[in-house]
């Protein structure tokens, strides 16, 4: 991802809290004193409106209009006022329609939240940690939430995947306030995205009540926590057998819809960790996909970066889907290629053979997963209604 203009890491949810970073996130991130998460919260932009006047050419007047409002940043008006002319206080002029939610109204609710909540008979507050990243001047803001204790272990492995929340909003009209699951994987760093349905409340109307909404979200997390184990558990036996394919591993991450670059990436990660680079689990798959896209790619956080993490989640949590979209693709290739005579057609022939046949040969694994994918959902449901 691009690098964001700063980041804030944080451990513990205020004063109150004595928390440190987790070793594995203490060694990833060279922070030797880390602010609490309320702290961190509270230091963030703000936003505040003001009124929006346009210049008449005619008459070089300036008039003012109620359909827009101007998203400016308190701090830096004063600033500003007093000659500071360093940071630009203005944010977006949106409609009239637009309604301002600051961090402290979204984060503020799950600060009460996490004051409450348990793990182990242990507050969350007490074992939250993780970072902050802030673009375009503070307009833009992620933020990665874990909870040191709500994992996954995996055997032959010191550092667990942790599991917690992703967040963030801007104050540009581009980015509603969201919240998924996440997780990151103290192994190898790599982060795991769109573990739940992303919930979005968008800056119009009425904003719902965010502390029900944090504590469903949790819920949710804490559900999935359960289950991941067994889906890496499964996809560590679903192997790939690329010797007997019709294309690379690098290839196969391009099939399924990635860059050449983060295939590449990807391909290189997977082969490396693999007992065999030429058979492969879909765990490991998986992972070299969250591996590519955690380091190296050269997007923003967003829709751009989102495509790309259904993706690799579904080579972990849909395995069948994965196969037909990379044989749905393999053929659209051929058919592409043209008609280079029978030798080639019969080429194609049996390649597209040794896909459905390897498909076949994964069907009764497959059917595990949706089974557990099913249940997950239908637990995920009831913990939202």
């Amino acid at each position: 991802m691009k690098d964001p203009e700063t980041t804030t890491v944080f451990a513990g949810l205020d004063g109150r809290t004595d928390t440190e970073l987790p070793e594995w996130y203490a060694e990833q991130h060279a922070t030797p004193d880390p602010v609490s998460f309320s702290q961190a919260n509270r230091e963030l932009p703000q936003a505040i409106e003001t009124a929006v006047a346009y210049r008449n050419p005619y008459s070089d007047e300036w008039v003012e209009t109620e359909r827009f409002n101007a998203l400016v940043e308190p701090s830096r008006l004063q600033a500003e006022a007093d000659g500071d002319t360093e940071r630009e206080p203005l944010f977006h002029i949106p409609t009239d329609s637009y309604s301002i939610i600051n961090p402290v109204d979204v984060y503020g609710p799950l600060e009460e939240v996490l004051r409450e909540e348990t793990i182990d008979g242990t507050s969350l507050g007490e074992v939250m940690f993780g970072e902050i990243r802030r673009y375009r001047g503070g307009g833009e803001v992620h933020m990665d939430i874990m909870f040191d204790g709500l994992e996954v272990r995996l055997p032959g492995r010191s550092d667990p995947i942790t599991m917690g929340v992703t967040s963030g909003y801007d104050f540009f009209g581009e980015h509603a306030v969201y919240v998924e699951g996440f997780a990151q994987d103290g192994y190898c760093s790599n982060t795991m995205r769109s573990l739940t349905d992303k919930e979005v409340i968008k800056h119009v109307g009425d904003v719902r009540n965010f502390r029900t909404w944090w504590e469903e979200l949790l819920a949710q997390v804490e559900l999935v926590a359960d289950d991941l184990f067994e889906f890496i558990r499964d996809a560590q036996d679903i192997d790939l057998d690329f010797s007997e394919l019709p294309f690379t591993v690098t290839e196969f991450y391009t099939l399924l819809g990635f860059p050449d670059y983060l295939a590449e990436r990807a391909a290189g990660d997977a082969e490396a960790n693999a007992a065999s680079p030429f058979e492969i689990d879909m765990w490991t798959l998986h992972s070299g996909a969250t591996y590519a896209l955690t380091h190296f790619f050269q997007g923003k956080e967003g829709a751009s970066l989102d495509q790309y993490v259904r993706i690799a989640n579904d080579i972990l949590f849909n395995p069948e889907g994965t196969i037909e979209r990379v044989e749905q693709a393999y053929e659209q290739q051929l058919e592409a290629d043209g008609d280079d005579g029978a030798q080639a057609s019969l080429d194609g022939e049996r390649a597209l053979a040794t896909i459905e046949r390897v498909s076949d040969e994964l069907q009764e694994k497959v059917e595990q997963f949706e089974e557990r994918e099913d249940a997950l959902r239908e637990r995920l449901q009831e913990a939202m209604a």
